[in-house]
């Protein structure tokens, strides 16, 4: 076999066992040529014929990629398979798009989460590790509920920035906001009572409701302004609705920022009918505007308002530390915090209030919400660029998901099945509803740092979505 064709086996074979993922910047022509022993040309050989089979592409200037496009195609995802398009089950969905995106490397347009690489997780691990023999900072007393004292003093602080005067002894920690939400409804309501919850919304909230013997109440959501308030009228005036549960702030899918004139009526119209209002904030930090949107707990004058937070999108994805300022819910949620988990691990408390209290967390955000922004940008030229006529898009207004609206003919689950079966995730919009009209819609991410490869997988989606609508109909 010649050298360079040996060569291309071995960087095909990493990136068929997962060693080099799409978007993978690989090893520059110099850097191969001298780790393999191997001649320029025979390298640059090798490169070419990759590049002919669409598995690798070039970027001048910059270097070699890993691309999703050809190679996957050809291989697909075994997991796409799974999914029957006649009847979706919104979970098993879900499991199907990050299992793609972690055994197989699919380009994560349809991720729910942020790129771990915009955090300073090596700083704050940093600050873990250091932890284990601090007297004073570790012990099983430090992990009991409300949480670490000096992680809330940085909580309380960080409300000081919407002018929210909440003392740290307000303030409950939790693993995570998703744990935080749990703990708020079962301190508010009990198994058979309605919640009323955003439609669009994210899907993991009805599947906390639903998986606590709760009913859903789904409310029409404009995509610019948030929930219609006329419809939550008729709602409670028609039913029972012991909690309402959303996100005023850069929700996901759609992005809005609900406009606080419309937060204090909210707020205001729950007051009056003693309901409480969970709301789920934990994109409050990734604001694309000079000043951050207050959130609804800046209206709430009678502690009705359960604010639900976690550092998982602005500092530390994967650390799994949230809080709840729980108002007149406070003693409540503590208690069943200490029922359901007894503890919290003291060291990522610790380690993230060390970096809030010793490093730039606002110099870090600063950066964050530049990058989320610009590649905002770039995500929104390239859909408008290369997908159907007709295509509609969200103005998110901070987050890191744009809302996609495709041409009424395009059925979002089939261009699902085939973004996969190409190597690219979307997440579609029947996920995010029990809505019957939202199967022309898809959710995606762009946090992940900008490549060749994001920006040649966004295109070849617009592609797939233009020959989706040129094939002749199966009437």
């Amino acid at each position: 076999m010649k050298l360079y064709v040996s060569f291309a086996a071995r960087i095909r074979a990493m990136i068929d066992e997962g060693v080099l993922r799409p978007g993978d910047k690989i090893f520059s022509v110099r850097q191969a040529s001298q780790k393999y022993n191997l001649s320029i040309s025979t390298v640059l050989r090798a490169y070419l014929l990759l590049e002919q089979e669409g598995i690798i592409s070039s970027h001048p200037q910059s270097g070699y990629y890993v691309t999703p496009r050809k190679r996957q195609k050809q291989r697909g995802s075994p997991l796409a398979k799974d999914i029957n398009l006649s009847e979706v089950d919104t979970s098993k969905l879900v499991l199907t798009t990050l299992k793609s995106i972690r055994e197989f490397g699919t380009v994560p347009l349809g991720s729910p989460f942020p790129d771990p690489q915009l955090f300073p997780l090596k700083k704050i691990h940093q600050y873990e590790k250091a932890l284990t023999d601090n007297e004073g900072e570790w012990g099983i007393l430090s992990e009991l509920p409300p949480g670490n004292e000096m992680l809330r003093q940085q909580i309380a602080r960080r409300y000081l920035v919407h002018d929210l005067d909440i003392s740290p002894d307000d303030i409950v920690i939790t693993h995570g906001a998703t744990e935080a939400i749990t703990l708020c409804l079962q301190a508010v309501a009990k198994p058979g009572d309605m919640i009323a919850l955003e439609s669009p919304g994210y899907y993991a909230l009805a599947h906390t409701v639903e998986r606590l013997g709760m009913q859903v109440a789904e409310l029409r959501t404009d995509p610019d302004s948030g929930i219609d308030l006329d419809a939550l009228r008729t709602t409670i005036a028609q039913s029972r609705i012991a909690a309402v549960v959303l996100t005023s702030n850069f929700q996901n899918p759609l992005g809005f920022v609900m406009p606080d004139e419309k937060k204090q009526a909210l707020v205001s119209l729950l007051a009056e009918q003693q309901i409480p209002l969970i709301e789920d904030d934990v994109y409050s930090e990734l604001y694309f505007s000079e000043l951050p949107p207050k959130p609804a707990k800046a209206f709430d004058h009678h502690g009705l308002v359960l604010h639900c937070s976690s550092f998982s999108k602005s500092l530390a994805p994967g650390y799994r530390v949230g809080w709840t300022a729980a108002g007149r819910y406070r003693q409540e949620v503590e208690r069943l915090m200490f029922l359901n988990s007894l503890s919290l691990p003291s060291a990522p408390q610790i380690a993230i209030a060390k970096f809030m209290q010793r490093d730039s967390f606002d110099q870090h955000l600063k950066q964050l919400r530049h990058t989320l922004r610009s590649q905002y940008v770039l995500i929104r030229n390239v859909i408008e660029e290369s997908f159907p006529a007709g295509t509609q898009l969200s103005v998110p207004k901070g987050g890191y998901v744009i809302w996609v609206q495709l041409p009424q003919q395009l059925d979002a689950l089939n261009l699902y099945r085939a973004a996969i079966d190409n190597g690219i995730t979307v997440a579609p919009g029947t996920i995010f509803s029990r809505r019957k009209d939202l199967t022309h819609y898809i959710r995606l991410n762009f946090s992940h740092l900008w490549t060749l490869a994001i920006e040649q997988a966004v295109r070849h989606l617009g592609a797939l979505a233009c020959e989706m609508l040129e094939e002749p109909s199966q009437d």
